[in-house]
């Protein structure tokens, strides 16, 4: 992890920084400067500019000064904070939000920002160090001639308080980790399916592994899965030459106090298979392992927080293409607990690999599954693009609901309605993968959770909206792979520490 995250005294005289980052807050008066170091003449100096420079104080507004004598950098940049009202989780928000966007804006123009919020409290700073990490993110890709043009990623990050700074440590190693880890998951996302498919990624995993004494992976081929009965996770892979892996990750601390599972979509591609998507409908599919880059991130930062829990991640690895060897509709496969599948619409995949995933977690009994996937077009059209369906056990929502918070990740609760559940009975096996057009993403859920121990609680996290940002970056968002889901895991893996 390269960047440099550290506490500044409010000494500005000290500072030496190429840009200096002020919070402006949205008064029923209008605009003003949030509480910072600067002296009072410079402070009611730029107060006194803000109308005239346009400033409001709105999310993601970042207008950029000449620097002041007393500012200790070259440039002064002024972030919107907004509303001055905001208090608890909306100000911590706030304070993430602002922070990503600044440095999202600023990197590739600074080696080294500093912000100046007036913070006091250890839970804001990690807030701004987990924003400024986040929005932190150039991505190189796999550009040739034009990689010269890549500009560099911020290197160091100073946030100014009178906070003792020993007391900021965990603030500031919390912050770094999820966030270099989220940023770890978007690359990941972001890799085209011609460099990333099952056999890579599972073989990335065993290499990431190998940096942690106490982290191990197992790689299930193709043959092996077959013999062992993971007829959903060889069933959607059988069509593609390029063959399904399942990857199981463990990480394993000294004297546990619980076990968590997480079980990861990792459709590399996603053409449909035999029930084949219209071409525009395939553009983001190299995402539809968003799931996988999440659980796998989420252990490897587990195994970096040292957090006394034990985790084993399971990486449903596939690439569900059409042709002569594919799932058809109307095949049925057996699955690793035994059941029986009427495969009626081969593009509802995930479920299938999640299935097997969540099946072998259970045979563990650990404490609690978590399934995490870019599952149902039915979650977008219901919550739009920045919010996750959630789905199980109230009280493993309650708790994801919490993790995600702490993380600025947006979740919101949808029923298993028992009613749906008989749309998914078939006339020739022990159930069918799709049910009626309405309540696709409940149905899914309800799908998933026939392949849940019995007694082992369980929730389900379908991220398919905000895993991939098609529009415009906005606060700490970049476009493309966003990473999301990775820190909401960790935050809940560490609340079984607690």
């Amino acid at each position: 992890m390269s960047l440099s995250l550290s506490i500044h005294s409010t000494n500005l005289e000290a500072l030496e920084a190429d840009v200096l980052v002020l919070g402006v807050l949205k008064g029923s008066e209008g605009p003003y400067l949030a509480p910072n170091s600067l002296s009072e003449d410079s402070v009611e100096g730029i107060n006194e500019l803000l109308e005239a420079l346009g400033a409001s104080g709105d999310p993601d507004q970042l207008l950029r000064l000449p620097g002041l004598e007393d500012s200790g950098a070259g440039v002064v940049a002024l972030a919107g904070l907004g509303s001055d009202q905001a208090s608890g989780q909306e100000r911590l928000d706030a304070l993430r939000y602002a922070a990503g966007s600044a440095s999202r804006q600023l990197a590739g123009s600074a080696e080294e920002i500093a912000f100046d919020f007036g913070l006091s409290a250890a839970d804001e700073i990690e807030a701004v160090a987990h924003g400024a990490v986040l929005g932190n993110f150039i991505e190189e890709g796999l550009r040739g001639k034009t990689k010269d043009s890549i500009k560099e990623e911020i290197e160091s990050v100073l946030i100014i308080s009178s906070i003792d700074p020993e007391e900021a440590e965990p603030a500031l190693v919390q912050a770094l980790v999820l966030g270099e880890t989220t940023k770890d998951a978007r690359r990941l996302v972001n890799l085209p399916p011609s460099h990333l498919y099952p056999e890579t990624f599972g073989e990335f995993a065993a290499e990431l592994a190998e940096d942690y004494a106490n982290v191990e992976v197992e790689l299930f081929h193709y043959d092996r899965l077959v013999e062992e009965g993971f007829g959903g996770i060889a069933g959607v892979g059988q069509g593609s030459p390029r063959k399904p892996v399942l990857a199981v990750v463990k990480y394993v601390p000294e004297n546990p106090q619980a076990h968590v599972a997480l079980v990861g979509k990792g459709i590399t591609f996603d053409s449909g298979g035999n029930s084949l998507k219209p071409a525009a409908s395939m553009m983001t599919m190299k995402c539809d392992m968003a799931g996988a880059a999440a659980v796998l991130n989420a252990v490897v930062a587990s195994a970096e927080l040292e957090v006394p829990v034990a985790v084993t991640g399971y990486l449903c690895l596939a690439e569900n293409m059409p042709g002569g060897h594919a799932l058809r509709p109307e095949d049925v496969i057996t699955m690793r607990d035994g059941r029986t599948v009427e495969v009626l619409n081969t593009d509802a995949e995930g479920r299938l690999v999640m299935a097997d995933g969540i099946a072998l977690a259970s045979e563990t009994k650990p404490d609690v599954i978590l399934d995490i996937a870019t599952l149902t077009g039915a979650a977008m059209a219901a919550l739009g693009l920045r919010t996750a369906a959630l789905l199980g056990d109230e009280q493993i929502r309650e708790r994801v609901q919490v993790a995600g918070a702490s993380a600025g990740e947006s979740y919101w609760p949808m029923p298993l309605e028992s009613h749906l559940r008989k749309n998914l009975n078939s006339q020739v096996a022990d159930i069918k993968n799709i049910g009626s057009r309405y309540g696709g993403a409940l149905t899914a859920g309800l799908f998933l959770k026939e392949f849940v121990g019995e007694g082992i609680p369980w929730a389900h996290l379908d991220i398919a909206g905000p895993a991939f940002n098609e529009e415009a970056p906005y606060g700490y968002t970049p476009k493309e792979g966003t990473g999301f889901g990775t820190a909401t895991l960790v935050n809940f893996i560490q609340s079984y520490a607690k």
